[in-house]
């Protein structure tokens, strides 16, 4: 894999999580009824900076949970894309029912890793909606997902890999694009 492009840098995605923030609040009409559910690892540390940017904003702390989802992640190697994902740790302390609950991951792609997360937490109650928020939004559904509030747009070629680092896992924080 060689590095194509950065197409986030640290500065840019700071504003991205600004405005992601900003439209959680507004959509929602403040926080009372959200919970932010991040997918482990690097959309558990989005959903953690979001959180906050939201209580600077809102002087008020926005409830928050984890979920660990294997075996399928954007940037392992082909053979692993096509099995189907699972969940291996729900972390979800608060009640869902009749909440919204907003999953938060780093990048969206076929859609496989957002429909496990949302089966994980219809086991954990019934919410009101699930909302989801992505970093990076790369295209190539193979699911009826769309995110309801994206960082970035980025149009890829099934050939190339979208990585976006996170200082809390990769000492950095950029969304880097490389092609096979």
């Amino acid at each position: 894999m060689t590095k194509h492009s950065t197409v986030l840098d640290e500065k840019a995605i700071d504003r991205a999580l600004t405005r992601i923030s900003h439209e959680i609040i507004e959509r929602n009409k403040g926080i009372d009824r959200c919970i932010l559910v991040g997918i482990k690892t690097r959309g558990a540390h989005l959903a953690k900076r979001l959180s906050e940017k939201i209580a600077a904003i809102e002087d008020e702390a926005i409830r928050t949970g984890e979920l660990d989802i294997t075996l399928y992640r954007d940037d392992l190697h082909k053979k692993t894309i096509d099995e189907e994902p699972h969940v291996e740790q729900v972390d979800i302390t608060h009640d869902v029912k009749d909440q919204i609950v907003i999953l938060v991951d780093d990048v969206l792609y076929t859609g496989r890793t957002v429909r496990a997360a949302m089966d994980a937490v219809m086991d954990v109650g019934r919410p009101a909606a699930i909302q989801l928020a992505v970093l990076v939004d790369r295209g190539h559904r193979e699911l009826p997902i769309r995110p309801d509030f994206i960082g970035k747009n980025i149009p890829t070629s099934s050939e190339e890999r979208v990585v976006v680092r996170l200082e809390e896992e990769d000492t950095e924080n950029n969304v880097v694009i490389y092609k096979e």
